[in-house]
């Protein structure tokens, strides 16, 4: 299990009249916790495509706790952990960064797969990756 939060700006464009983020964000915001906490543990998403691993969405789950306007800042949390043998879970937690209140929660669930399409079992590069070892 590997965790990791990053700051992150609404920006304009994510807000609406309501004051509050449009809903569609999360998922692209939880995006971005991933990308980073893969980032932060030493190799980039891009990197595993390279290493002919992709890692699509199967499943997510979102829920919705608070506001977030223009120019808040959020932390997302990010905590990555397997999903049995070729899955990987990703839990995000998103709050007010000033303040700390809840702003959402959720996990996608990815499946590994080849560039083809085929289901592959985690590769041990990605387990040490996320064990905080050493990449091999």
């Amino acid at each position: 299990m590997f965790r990791h939060t990053h700051q992150l700006r609404v920006r304009y464009s994510e807000s609406d009249q309501l004051g509050s983020y449009y809903n569609s964000r999360l998922l692209e915001w939880m995006e971005v916790g991933r990308s980073e906490l893969l980032r932060a543990a030493g190799c980039a998403y891009a990197e595993w495509e390279e290493r002919g691993v992709l890692a699509p969405i199967v499943e997510a789950n979102l829920k919705f706790k608070g506001r977030a306007a223009y120019d808040d800042v959020l932390e997302i949390e990010t905590v990555c952990s397997r999903e049995g043998r070729a899955r990987l879970r990703f839990e995000s937690k998103l709050v007010l960064a000033e303040s700390g209140k809840p702003v959402a929660e959720g996990c996608t669930i990815h499946a590994l797969t080849n560039p083809e399409g085929k289901p592959i079992r985690i590769p041990g590069w990605i387990d040490d990756l996320l064990n905080g070892e050493e990449d091999s």
